[in-house]
């Protein structure tokens, strides 16, 4: 066997590896982290298919195993990211242009999303942005109590907040110019990871149901398993499913727009994502454009109409702001899509999951 072609079958042996090991349903980090390079795995993928194309002279076994590995890894990857694609159909109904004017400014809400990073002294920036795009909410995910000093200017046009600065890179400030009519900083599964729950009151006097939330991911530096981080989703998710009304659910997920967690987290939750169909919005990582993903997540109830969704900025965070403009519509909404709905097996899992955190 030629030197280029047992590259290329180590090289496909690899990558069919790393494409598929997340389906074991382990929780270990060095297993859950590859649900996230996805794009890049499709993007190698094609290149030893390429390669392999015009490299190969040799056919036969085991060589076989590089096309067809090469291919069944290719479709795998395009299957999870095509939902985030405009090819899709959108999950989450844009706002109809006839719809009333006046209905629309009393029922919209815009939210401003960003994990700040703790260190990044760039706090004027985030300022600017608030001014730029006039978000109603706006979620700060990482902030210290430097961070909250260098934003008192935001509070006379925010009167309504919760805030809640750690040294642990897990703070969270939220700051809201609707009124906030309860409020709750809970640890659902650790002590020192805090989550947010609001009950915000629209200008139409309909009250809306927010979650902010940002798990610890599984990481060497972090934490050795995904499960603390699947279950506080999957509590999040349950609640979210029980509510009466409109629910928002934001923040850092530390976790990928397809991967098993997430679209558990939907099904449990029957929220919807306004990414599926209209793009990937890659948050993470701002520092490399070949090493970004989608880990920053708005999911809503099916009571919503979408008018925008952008990434924003690069700002000195290694996290890519993510700003959106929605309007309830209660009733009068017809999604596009099924609401996500859990089966059987996916109750089973949700619970065991977070037996297993508890």
């Amino acid at each position: 066997m030629k030197t280029v072609d047992l590259f290329l079958l180590i090289y496909a042996g690899i990558l069919i590896v790393l494409s598929f090991v997340n389906l074991l349903g382990l929780d270990y980090w060095w297993i859950r982290i590859w649900d996230f390079p996805h794009l890049q795995l499709s993007v190698l993928a094609l290149t030893g298919l390429v390669s392999w194309g015009l490299l190969s002279r040799e056919s036969g076994w085991p060589m076989i195993v590089v096309p067809i590995g090469l291919f069944t890894c290719l479709v795998y990857q395009c299957w999870l990211i095509y939902p985030f694609t405009p090819l899709a159909q959108k999950q989450l109904a844009s706002l109809s242009n006839q719809s009333d004017s006046g209905a629309v400014k009393e029922n919209t809400i815009k939210l401003l999303v960003a994990n700040v990073l703790m260190d990044n002294e760039q706090v004027g920036e985030i300022v600017s942005m608030v001014d730029q795009y006039e978000p109603d909410i706006v979620l700060l995910l990482e902030p210290d109590q430097h961070w909250e000093k260098g934003l008192k200017s935001l509070e006379s046009s925010y009167p309504h907040r919760i805030l809640y600065p750690l040294d642990n890179t897990y703070g969270m400030l939220l700051y809201s110019r609707l009124p906030i009519k309860k409020q709750e900083v809970r640890f659902l599964i650790q002590k020192d990871i805090p989550s947010m729950y609001a009950q915000l009151e629209l200008p139409s006097g309909q009250l809306v149901h927010f979650y902010g939330v940002h798990p610890m991911p599984p990481s060497p530096t972090e934490h050795y398993r995904s499960t603390e981080r699947d279950a506080e989703l999957l509590l999040v998710a349950k609640e979210a499913r029980e509510q009466q009304g409109p629910v928002l659910v934001a923040g850092d997920l530390n976790d990928v727009a397809w991967s098993h967690t997430t679209r558990l987290f939907q099904r449990i939750s029957g929220l919807l994502d306004p990414r599926i169909g209209r793009g990937l919005y890659n948050t993470y990582n701002a520092d490399y454009f070949f090493m970004r993903w989608p880990l920053d997540h708005i999911f809503v109830s099916q009571d919503f109409q979408i008018q925008e969704i952008r990434r924003l900025a690069d700002f000195g965070s290694d996290h890519f702001p993510i700003f959106t403009s929605l309007t309830y519509t209660g009733s009068k909404m017809k999604p596009k899509t099924e609401v996500p709905t859990p089966d059987h097996d996916d109750i089973k899992e949700a619970r065991k999951t977070i037996k297993k955190a508890g």
